[in-house]
């Protein structure tokens, strides 16, 4: 068995913040910003709005994308939950009115979703599960500190969700093998030093800013390069494919030229790539669920799909794309 794609929906912020926004509060300016990342604006939630909001919504669009009925289970890919304790999917399931139904987050930063929809696929390949509701959502914003001009340009909020279930391999929508990788050695590379066990809250920590990301931008730039490649190579291998054999090129939309470089490495044509992180900045874990619902895909074409995140963590599939109701 392999899991099919049913649905999807995705959730943004009303509220744009355009890098002329940035220029009046930072050292920087709109072309500083466009040269190194392809970002020119990125949605932000208003004060009230937190991650589970924006999961509700992705969640119950996919569901409807989908034709509707139940699902056996949520997972959440997040890095910005609600709270600590208890996990955020619990809750995005009873609210959608899911409940009683197996819910659980997951936390692989920028390659969340992906590791989410490995997750979904092994439940499916078991008996027990039938359908499986995918989502990525973040609310950045809230960990993102607007003092740091290396940060508070890259990062937006958003959500994305699909519906999967279980189904034959090579029929439509169906996912193809999953290449999944970590490197925890480089976990200080980007990383929000304080609010866990190792460093828990204190006046020192907030005072120190510590409860903001902080992010090594050159070991991020070279690493996730090298490693989405790779990941998207094992993926595509796995798959019996090749890169020739690609119509579309979804990559995790943290920065333009980290998308280009990938993508010129594993010679991919740039009419062949989807792009949206000029519109809506770093997403986390839901930035593929959100270029997804941007690229105007036609049934039967085959996509790629790669990550790369915190961690370090990374991974990469392929999909042969089917016919979804549009919401």
């Amino acid at each position: 068995m392999t899991a099919v794609l049913e649905g999807l929906g995705v959730a943004v912020p009303q509220r744009v913040v355009t890098n002329l926004d940035l220029e009046r509060v930072l050292d920087t300016s709109d072309e500083w910003i466009r040269t190194r990342t392809g970002i020119g604006e990125r949605r932000v939630a208003d004060p009230g709005v937190a991650t589970a909001d924006l999961a509700v919504e992705a969640g119950a669009r996919a569901l409807k994308s989908a034709g509707g009925g139940p699902v056996d289970m949520v997972v959440v890919a997040t890095t910005s939950p609600d709270r600590v304790v208890p996990a955020t999917a619990p809750e995005v399931a009873s609210r959608i009115g899911l409940e009683p139904v197996a819910a659980f987050d997951l936390n692989a930063v920028c390659s969340g979703f992906v590791y989410a929809l490995a997750v979904a696929a092994g439940m499916l390949d078991g008996h027990a599960t039938q359908r499986v509701l995918v989502i990525g959502a973040e609310t950045l914003s809230r960990i993102t500190d607007p003092a740091d001009r290396s940060t508070a340009v890259l990062f937006g909020d958003g959500g994305g969700a699909a519906v999967l279930r279980r189904g034959e391999p090579g029929e439509s929508g169906a996912f193809g093998p999953f290449d999944l990788g970590s490197d925890g050695s480089m976990a200080d590379s980007l990383a929000m030093p304080a609010g866990g066990s190792r460093r828990p809250a204190s006046t020192s920590t907030l005072t120190g800013r510590e409860h903001y990301m902080r992010l090594d931008g050159k070991a991020v730039y070279r690493h996730a390069i090298a490693r989405m490649v790779a990941s998207s190579r094992a993926a595509l291998d796995a798959a019996r494919l090749s890169a020739g054999d690609i119509d579309r090129f979804v990559g995790h939309q943290a920065n333009l030229r980290i998308l280009d470089a990938v993508a010129d490495r594993l010679g991919i044509a740039p009419q062949r790539r989807v792009v949206n992180v000029d519109r809506y900045g770093n997403t986390s874990a839901a930035s593929i669920p959100l270029a997804l619902a941007d690229a105007q895909l036609a049934p039967g074409q085959r996509v790629l799909l790669t990550a790369f995140g915190g961690g370090f963590t990374w991974g990469a599939t392929t999909l042969t794309w089917p016919r979804l109701a549009t919401v």
